[in-house]
């Protein structure tokens, strides 16, 4: 065995006939990742619950934030990039995630601070608590109970949401969005009400029964878009600011359950530059040689080409003059769907559904989320044990 691949197991080839066998599923996720993937709505109503048991209203009390920094790394990263989104460029004050210890040199008393840890101990998470408190910066803490971000927080005397944690963080992303989402509520960023979050919590549970391993893949979207990507380099691009939130999730998801290399990002930027993928030699170039009698099932030792998944938002920005008219963004999406099939590549839609942007976006998640989890168990992977990132820890801490 070559160095460095203990315990890393698995096979390059997608087995399709296991993700129609519910009982070879669950014995190759022994972790429990499709179940905790299944929680999300769970999720939205537990860490509601929980933000208003916590004494956000003091966040209130020296009024408007001049802004707001969502200090975590990972999927706690990713809920600055939700609200940002969710908040919208109507929002009054700059929201800026940051993925990197401590925090910006400017933050200062003027500022909130919302650092996020599933664990409690991530060093951005802490190291941005710790500055924040230093420097007079109102703070939020969001992690698990019992954990050293909650020390911090009671040391700085600030609101602190305890979010029990039963996955790892990359199946959390709902539980750790929701109390950072309403801390945002109270300082009057965001209009997040009761209704969003409880029709967001359905669309997740909706979008789980759609997903559940006992349905077969011909209607289980997440499974159908397994096997669409396997084999493949996955693009996947947004529509809209809200989708390309779901996209680099997505690039998150195949990148650590199934191990997947995978490009994502806003449509409009890829149209600038990346589009330009489709005529490489992954996507037209391989197309072009492609034997047009060939069964599609073959298999074919130079076979890698890409796979475009596209996110189409769709909006509720019709009436938002400050944001790109929706009819530019649905005229790009068609372009990139059409430049794709006149080059071969097969495109994957998923399409947003729901009233509030925070459901649209869940609509978005959903599938994907279940889709990376069926890829891994499709190729032999355990997508909750990633030995690298195991690995990578022990090395960098010698």
């Amino acid at each position: 065995m070559m160095e460095g691949t203990a315990g890393v197991s698995g096979h390059r080839h997608a087995d399709e006939a296991l993700l129609d066998d519910p009982a070879l599923l669950s014995e190759r996720d022994p972790g429990g990742m499709l179940r905790f993937t299944a929680s999300a709505g769970a999720q939205v109503r537990e860490s509601a619950a929980l933000a208003a048991e916590a004494n956000l209203s003091v966040l209130a009390d020296d009024g408007r934030p001049r802004a707001v920094v969502i200090a975590g790394i990972g999927t706690a990263g990713r809920t600055g990039d939700v609200l940002a989104t969710v908040a919208g460029p109507r929002c009054p004050v700059p929201v800026i995630p940051h993925r990197s210890a401590g925090v910006p040199g400017w933050v200062g008393a003027a500022d909130v601070v919302i650092a996020v840890s599933a664990s409690g101990r991530s060093p951005e998470a802490l190291g941005a608590a710790e500055a924040a408190h230093r420097r007079g910066a109102r703070l939020v803490a969001v992690g698990a109970p019992d954990s050293q971000l909650q020390s911090v927080a009671e040391r700085a005397r600030a609101p602190f949401i305890p979010v029990p944690r039963r996955a790892p963080a990359r199946a959390s992303l709902w539980a750790l969005t929701v109390p950072v989402l309403l801390a945002a509520r109270t300082l009057g960023l965001v209009k997040v009400n009761e209704a969003d979050l409880a029709e967001t919590a359905a669309r997740l549970d909706a979008d789980a029964d759609r997903c559940r391993p006992t349905a077969e893949s011909f209607v289980n979207p997440a499974k159908s878009l397994a096997l669409g990507l396997s084999g493949s380099i996955p693009i996947v691009w947004g529509s809209s600011p809200l989708a390309t939130v779901a996209a680099r999730r997505f690039g998150d998801t195949l990148s650590a359950n199934a191990r997947y290399p995978v490009v994502t990002g806003a449509l409009g930027e890829a149209g600038r530059g990346r589009v330009g993928l489709l005529d490489g030699v992954f996507g037209g170039l391989a197309e072009g040689e492609r034997d047009i009698f060939a069964d599609p099932g073959d298999d074919d030792p130079d076979g890698i080409r890409l796979r475009l998944v596209l996110l189409r938002d769709g909006g509720l920005n019709a009436d938002d003059d400050t944001d790109e008219p929706l009819a530019v963004e649905e005229r790009r999406a068609d372009a990139v769907q059409t430049l794709a099939e006149r080059r071969g590549v097969r495109c994957d839609v998923v399409t947003a559904e729901g009233g509030s942007a925070l459901e649209r976006l869940a609509s978005l998640v959903a599938v994907p989320d279940f889709a990376s989890i069926y890829l891994a168990l499709a190729h032999g992977l355990d997508p909750m044990a990633v030995p690298a990132v195991t690995e990578m820890k022990e090395l960098a801490n010698q």
